[in-house]
C-alpha cells in the first residue's frame, strides 16, 4: 500500500515510523528540510503535498487542525483526493477551553467529507498522543490497545489493517456521524494531558471477550 502524509510533525513521524517497512510511505511538510529529514530517519520519502497526495493510495491529514484545509488546497485541493481513502487525525479542540471547536453538532471529519466529495474518508488515531503511536509494545495494563475509529464503507477495512499495522486492535465506531464523539472524548484526554498527566495517558476499550480469548 502507498501511504501520502500531508505533515511532517511528530503525529506523521511516529505512525509513518510503523508503516514503513510493511507500506510504502511518503511525507511531505511545509519546511522541505524538515520533512527530507523526518523521512530520512524513518526511511520513508519525502516530497511536496501534492506529491504525497498524487503517491498515496492513502492519504493521512496530519496537520494542525486549524490548517486541514488549506492542507488540503495546498496538496491540490478536492480534485487530488479523487478515489484516494483519507484519514484525518485530528481535533478540532480549544487549549483554553478544552472543548470541541465545532458549534454545528456535526466533526470535522464531516467537514472533511464534504470537502472531498469523491474520496472515502475516515477518522482514527486521534485519541491518543505521539508517545503512544511511538510506543512499540502497544499493551496498556496487560491488554493490547484498541482505536476506535469511524469510517465510510470504502475506508472501513484499510483504516483498520493501518491500525493493526502500528500493533492495535481495531474497533469501528461507525460511520462518520459517530467522529464527533472521537473528537470529544479525545478533548477529555487532551484536558488531562495538558494538567500534566503521563504523555501514554489513554482511554482504553476493556473489551473481557477479547481478552478471554487471548
Amino acid at each position: 500500500m502507498k501511504i501520502g502524509i500531508i505533515g511532517s510533525g511528530g503525529m506523521a513521524k511516529a505512525l509513518a515510523g510503523k508503516w514503513t517497512g510493511k507500506h510504502e510511505v511518503m511525507l511531505s511538510g511545509r519546511n522541505p528540510d524538515k520533512a527530507n529529514a523526518v523521512a530520512a530517519e524513518i526511511g520513508a520519502r519525502a516530497g511536496s503535498a501534492e506529491e504525497a497526495a498524487a503517491f498515496g493510495d492513502v492519504v493521512v491529514l496530519a496537520t494542525r487542525w486549524e490548517d486541514t484545509f488549506s492542507g488540503i488546497e495546498s496538496a491540490g485541493g478536492p480534485s487530488a483526493f479523487a478515489g484516494k481513502i483519507v484519514i484525518d487525525i485530528n481535533n478540532p479542540v480549544s487549549i483554553e477551553t478544552f472543548l470541541t471547536t465545532r458549534d454545528d453538532g456535526r466533526s470535522l471529519t464531516q467537514a472533511i467529507s464534504d470537502h472531498l466529495p469523491d474520496a472515502h474518508v475516515g477518522k482514527a488515531f486521534n485519541m491518543a498522543q505521539v508517545a503512544v503511536w511511538e510506543d512499540d509494545d502497544m499493551t496498556y495494563d496487560g491488554r493490547q490497545m484498541v482505536t476506535l475509529y469511524t469510517a465510510d464503507a470504502g475506508a472501513d477495512e484499510t483504516i483498520a489493517q493501518l491500525i493493526r499495522d502500528v500493533g492495535a486492535d481495531p474497533l469501528r465506531l461507525g460511520g462518520n456521524e459517530h467522529a464527533y464523539q472521537l473528537e470529544a472524548a479525545a478533548a477529555i484526554v487532551i484536558k488531562f494531558l495538558f494538567a500534566g498527566r503521563d504523555p501514554q495517558t489513554i482511554f482504553n476499550f476493556i473489551q473481557p471477550e477479547v481478552r478471554a480469548v487471548r
